[in-house]
């Protein structure tokens, strides 16, 4: 019937139309690129970018659990002296200065037991605020340079000015006012305060306990220490179960409490396709599945689970040197996942999420194949609807 050949030629130019389509490039309709795509990548002629693909295994999983042990405290900041405690412009001293008797530098001479007595109690100087250029005034013993030095060293100093000028003196400076021995903390904390050091040699956890706390839970609080040229931030639950990173705190240092969730970005054949926050603490590959709803049994390709990530360049012992490091020296990497492979499930369980990463789960090629024929089908329908219509009418209520 000419209604019949009409509707089929419409369909067949109309499959023939979309082969034509994925032929020219135009694909099947999909969140990204399939594995396939990526697995061919590094020997692309085309990449040009310098990306970087690395299988995950227990290897590269232990590297990067290596790595992180780089950016603890302990080693960012290894190479500082720990807890000095000196003195300099602005703070407050006291020196006090004994002589022994007949000493009468500092007394008035008379009786002999007045003398006795008199050289045997102390002759305590007024308080005095270092200068700006660091020095201090100790009659008979001059301006004296203090910065930078702890106060025993400034017992010494004066003793040996006045040696030969007191009987065997005795020295005792106190400081009476600490304005540059401090620690500045902010952040979210309850009171953004400068605290004090002492010669008990306060710790980050001294600190932030004299600001009142945390004012987030713990495991969702990173610590920011920023000591000379140097910013690094730590998770606050690893300072408190860790104690070498729970560091002596020195003059100038400043603590950040940041809350500041860390997230990963979910995309493709998994559960859900969203921004996942998780806790300062830390997550693990099989964390970051379970948190994303796992992956699509009815699209999803087990062997085709990507993260894509810039890597600091030192991290792992790369397989190929990479072609592009930016100028932050971190390298653009795709981990490639085979959840296939049941080792594979080992070396999730250590292999570290990290800031911004982004979780990708490509379609299985079956999905894609189920894709084209509902395309197909969606086609065929129209024509055998009219088919049976036409067939229909032709018979007719007569």
């Amino acid at each position: 019937m000419p209604g019949m050949a009409l509707h089929t030629k419409y369909a067949a130019w109309t499959v023939v139309l979309i082969f034509s389509l994925l032929a020219s490039g135009c694909g099947l309709p999909g969140s990204g690129p399939s594995r396939a795509t990526i697995d061919k990548y590094p020997e692309s002629e085309k990449n040009t970018t310098g990306i970087t693909v690395v299988a995950v295994d227990a290897s590269i999983a232990r590297q990067l659990q290596d790595s992180l042990q780089k950016s603890m405290f302990s080693s960012v900041f290894s190479g500082n002296a720990l807890g000095n405690y000196s003195v300099g412009p602005g703070d407050i001293l006291e020196v006090t200065v004994w002589e022994s008797p007949p000493g009468t530098l500092f007394n008035n001479p008379g009786s002999e037991i007045a003398t006795t007595q008199a050289a045997m109690a102390p002759m305590r100087f007024p308080e005095q605020q270092i200068n700006s250029d660091g020095s201090i005034s100790v009659p008979f013993a001059g301006y004296i340079p203090v910065r930078g030095l702890t106060l025993r060293q400034i017992e010494e100093e004066i003793y040996k000015r006045l040696q030969g000028k007191a009987n065997d003196p005795q020295v005792l400076a106190r400081l009476v006012k600490n304005t540059t021995s401090t620690v500045t903390v902010v952040g979210e904390v309850t009171t953004n305060t400068i605290v004090p050091l002492t010669p008990k040699r306060e710790r980050v956890l001294d600190i932030l306990a004299a600001a009142g706390g945390p004012k987030q839970p713990v495991n969702k609080v990173m610590i920011q220490l920023t000591r000379a040229d140097k910013v690094h931030a730590l998770p606050l639950k690893t300072i408190i179960t860790d104690n070498r990173e729970n560091l002596v705190m020195e003059p100038g240092d400043i603590l950040t409490a940041l809350y500041q969730p860390n997230s990963f970005i979910a995309l493709g054949a998994t559960g859900k396709n969203t921004e996942v926050e998780y806790e300062a603490t830390g997550l693990t590959l099989i964390q970051a599945l379970a948190r994303a709803s796992g992956v699509q049994d009815s699209r999803a390709d087990a062997q085709g689970v990507f993260i894509f990530r810039f890597e600091p360049a030192d991290s792992l012992a790369w397989p190929t040197p990479p072609t592009i490091v930016t100028p932050e020296k971190t390298v653009p990497v795709i981990y490639t996942v085979n959840l296939r492979d049941p080792a594979t499930f080992f070396a999730a369980q250590s292999f570290p999420i990290k800031d911004k990463d982004v979780l990708y789960v490509s379609n299985s090629p079956a999905a894609d194949t189920m894709k084209f024929l509902d395309m197909v089908t969606s086609v065929l329908s129209p024509s055998a609807t009219s088919l049976s219509y036409i067939r229909n009418f032709s018979r007719g209520p007569w």
